[in-house]
């Protein structure tokens, strides 16, 4: 199964940050570019460094968004204020062509189509990827215009 994870940070050292939590994830074999962002939601804090990868796993949606909040742990982040700074951001954001809405995962990830700094990534990643119940991404990307 290819799932893609989205990735930020903007405390400390950013891209050092995201390339160890690349370093810790299992199975990537694809690493978009990191790219400077704006922050949104709170938008008094420091630009953000974003990016994602596509992994091979053989985990279930939960038991990745669990390494991934593991992971987070172990780089420290801490959660104080929802869309605030941080360490790290570790999204799952899509899993196969999976749709799930459990408490605490919705895949695809609820705000994907939204954001334009998570689109982009995946757009690089693999141009013709679907967004279970959305469309392609880059139909997704060019709706942001």
């Amino acid at each position: 199964m290819i799932a893609y994870v989205g990735l930020g940070s903007n405390l400390g050292d950013r891209e050092g940050t995201i390339r160890a939590a690349i370093a810790a994830l299992p199975g990537v074999f694809a690493v978009s570019r990191l790219r400077e962002t704006d922050p949104v939601g709170v938008t008094d804090q420091p630009t953000f460094v974003n990016g994602a990868v596509a992994l091979e796993t053989e985990l279930s949606p939960r038991e990745l968004l669990e390494r991934l909040l593991a992971v987070e742990r172990e780089l420290g982040r801490e959660r104080r204020e929802r869309w605030g700074p941080r360490t790290i951001d570790l999204d799952l954001l899509l899993h196969g062509g999976e749709t799930v809405d459990e408490p605490g995962l919705t895949i695809p990830h609820p705000r994907l189509h939204e954001r334009r700094f998570a689109l982009e990534p995946l757009a690089e990643l693999d141009p013709e990827l679907i967004v279970p119940g959305r469309g392609p991404v880059s139909a997704l990307l060019a709706a942001l215009d």
